[in-house]
């Protein structure tokens, strides 16, 4: 009877602002569950904003350090010595030549600049400080093919070049660490392997690649390195380990390299099927392999943790249930004082979303966070993607959604003679 009399008094229409003030209330009455069930949304959501923010800060802070090497530039690489059955790294066998790029640059169309280097690790001393850093010995042309300059002294000149004079430019972090900082070391001599140079500049700052300090490296003449500290020339003239050809523009590279390889075949006598002793890299291309792997690796993690996603919303779904079965005596006073199936299945709706959503907040705050501390301490460009933001606060409602349904129809589904009887 009184069923019959519930069932068929008047009711009125909950406003939807009245359904969230109840369910704010009932979530605020209980907040070390509530807090303990927005936790997994939180962490969700924070891992999938940091994770995706800092994977396109280096992703970024890579690809604007190759460029700053310039993306129009073609690598030729010396070919691998071998120890035994031992094969070493590229540019450990003496198979280029200095001639080599005299011949490119005057032959190759394509190429705009080329300079060749060689490169050796030394111990550089100066008075009672000492270090090992990255001796490269180079032409004229390499601070214009390389995009880096000096910011404070000279480059050496095409007679200290012809004349294999001891001069060096020397980068910031070779200065810091043999001077000190801010001290003026140009004028003063340093030893390579034994041998007195004189710093004529210091180079700009350029920062790091990967684990290798752009500025932790030294700069001499190419046949002052060659005569002096290598000692390693071939038959056909200089030995080098890499040559550098800078085309017009990136769409030029791919003639360039065909025009180069073309070009060093036949100075090496090498034909088919012969194998050859160099090998080429092309700038453009290192960025666009890094980008991928960078981008694979993001949606892999993000995908992991995703899965965290998921487990808040079961955190979400499980919490709603208790609270179903805990309120079922007031889920029968609400009913007996005429709210409907549907009100109270938007109340249960409401409080599972209400949960998501400032879970979801939080949780995107938060990973903003994370990502500009990682991109302050780490160095690397701070992105956030308004889309990885959008998304986020998609997921976290979708989930306090899709969570809250089943726990809701169950609390919309309950008898209230039966739920008023409960203790």
């Amino acid at each position: 009877m009184i069923k019959a009399f519930y069932q068929g008094k008047n009711t009125r229409t909950v406003p939807f602002t009245e359904i969230l003030s109840m369910a704010a209330e009932t979530l605020w009455s209980n907040k070390l569950r509530t807090g303990l069930t927005m936790l997994g949304v939180i962490i969700g959501i924070a891992s999938v904003i940091a994770i995706t923010s800092v994977g396109q800060g280096v992703q970024k802070g890579v690809e604007q350090q190759i460029q700053a090497l310039g993306t129009d530039v073609l690598q030729v690489l010396a070919g691998a010595a071998r120890s035994g059955n031992i094969r070493q790294g590229l540019g450990s066998s003496s198979t280029l030549t200095w001639e080599d790029a005299q011949a490119i640059a005057t032959q190759a169309p394509s190429a705009q600049m080329v300079s060749a280097y060689l490169q050796r690790s030394a111990q550089v001393v100066y008075e009672g400080q000492n270090t090992s850093t990255t001796i490269y010995g180079t032409d004229l042309n390499y601070p214009e093919v390389r995009n880096t300059h000096p910011q404070s002294g000279r480059y050496f000149t095409q007679e200290e070049l012809n004349t294999a004079t001891q001069v060096a430019t020397i980068g910031p972090t070779v200065q810091r660490t043999l001077f000190g900082q801010g001290v003026n070391a140009i004028g003063e001599k340093i030893r390579i392997q034994g041998e007195a140079y004189e710093v004529i500049g210091v180079m700009e700052a350029k920062g790091s690649q990967g684990p290798m300090d752009r500025d932790d490296q030294i700069f001499i003449p190419l046949t002052s390195m060659s005569s002096r500290l290598v000692g390693n020339n071939s038959l056909a003239g200089v030995s080098v380990n890499g040559i550098l050809v800078k085309s017009s523009n990136q769409e030029q590279l791919e003639a360039a390299q065909f025009q180069v390889t073309n070009l060093l075949r036949l100075r090496h006598n090498i034909y088919p099927p012969q194998a050859d002793d160099f090998r080429l890299t092309n700038q453009a291309d290192i960025v666009s392999t890094f980008t991928n792997v960078v981008g694979l690796f993001t949606v892999m993690v993000v995908a992991i943790a995703g899965i965290s996603l998921v487990v808040g919303g079961i955190g979400i779904a499980n919490i709603m249930l208790v609270s179903v079965v805990e309120r079922t005596r007031e889920i029968g006073i609400r009913k007996a004082v005429g709210a409907t199936n549907s009100a109270i299945l938007n109340q249960f709706l409401a409080e599972a979303i209400v949960i998501s959503i400032v879970g979801g907040c939080v949780g995107m705050g938060s990973g903003v966070l994370i990502a500009f501390v990682s991109a302050s301490i780490f160095k690397f460009p701070f992105v956030i993607s308004f889309l990885s933001i959008i998304a986020g606060f998609a997921l976290s409602l979708s989930v306090g959604l899709i969570a809250g349904v089943i726990p809701a129809r169950n609390a919309a589904k309950l008898d209230p003679i039966t739920a008023l009887r409960s203790d």
